[in-house]
């Protein structure tokens, strides 16, 4: 049988990423993560006699990273239409997780391996206040942004750049060098207090991401854009690939992969 995709939305909010592992014992959180994959791998096995359904997703969000459009393939040892699994996943998986929509593929088709590219989007709330209906999809920030020098930072990132500045520890891929297609930043609404705007949002494409590296992104972005760091300084420690110059990342939960693209 030919293997299926699928495309999930889900809140990030409380998992502990994409990625099925053991978490250690830790006071207030259960002994296995709850996880992405995991929470989909179970819903399937209800649709495969309790067998086994291994899923694999075009992108590792991490621990409270969102979804609106992550792309995930399976075999799955039974035949059904896709409008059929659809609804049949959703009728199993809580309700921060909901499948879209379904397809059969070719055999060799991979959620990951297939990608061409990724959309993902950052917002970040600005303002001495955050509405608490934002609070689980927006990261927050009270200082003000210079618009200048956040879209220095932004146009930054365009291009092949070896990325190693901004990828978490412990990353282990073949290269760190990756091409951005795309990466805006642009200011949204006005705060309630008047002022200034209501929120930054950043957009970046690229063929692939490195663990935490748009958190780190936008990271750079936050800190140009309050004069913590000078944009030239930022360059110097991209192109450097000194991963120790580099700011922290910003918070998990204003970060969002929108979509996923195939050849």
């Amino acid at each position: 049988m030919p293997p299926y995709r699928i495309t999930l939305a889900y809140d990030g909010t409380d998992f502990e990423g994409w990625q099925a592992q053991a978490a250690e014992p830790r006071p207030g959180r259960p002994k296995v993560s709850r996880t992405i994959q995991g929470t989909v791998e179970e819903a399937l096995a209800a649709l495969a006699q309790g067998a086994r359904v291994r899923v694999m997703g075009a992108g590792r969000t991490d621990a409270g990273v969102h979804a609106l459009g992550q792309v995930a393939s399976f075999d799955l040892p039974r035949d059904m239409e896709p409008s059929a699994l659809v609804r049949a996943l959703n009728g199993l998986l809580p309700p921060d997780v909901r499948v879209l929509d379904s397809a059969r593929v070719e055999a060799d088709f991979d959620a990951r391996r297939s990608a061409t590219g990724k959309l993902y989007r950052y917002e970040m709330d600005l303002g001495p206040v955050q509405l608490p209906t934002r609070r689980r999809f927006a990261g927050h920030l009270r200082e003000a942004l210079d618009p200048d020098r956040v879209a220095a930072m932004a146009a930054l990132y365009l291009g092949r750049h070896d990325f190693a500045a901004l990828a978490a520890a412990g990353s282990q891929v073949k290269t760190t060098a990756r091409t951005v297609a795309r990466s805006d930043a642009r200011f949204e609404g006005q705060a309630a207090a008047g002022g200034g705007p209501a929120r930054l949002v950043y957009e970046v494409v690229a063929d692939g991401f490195l663990r935490k590296m748009v958190r780190n992104m936008v990271g750079g972005i936050l800190a140009a854009g309050t004069g913590a760091r000078g944009v030239a300084d930022l360059a110097r420690a991209l192109e450097q690939c000194d991963r120790k110059s580099w700011p922290g990342p910003a918070e998990a939960r204003g970060l969002t992969l929108v979509s996923v693209s195939y050849s």
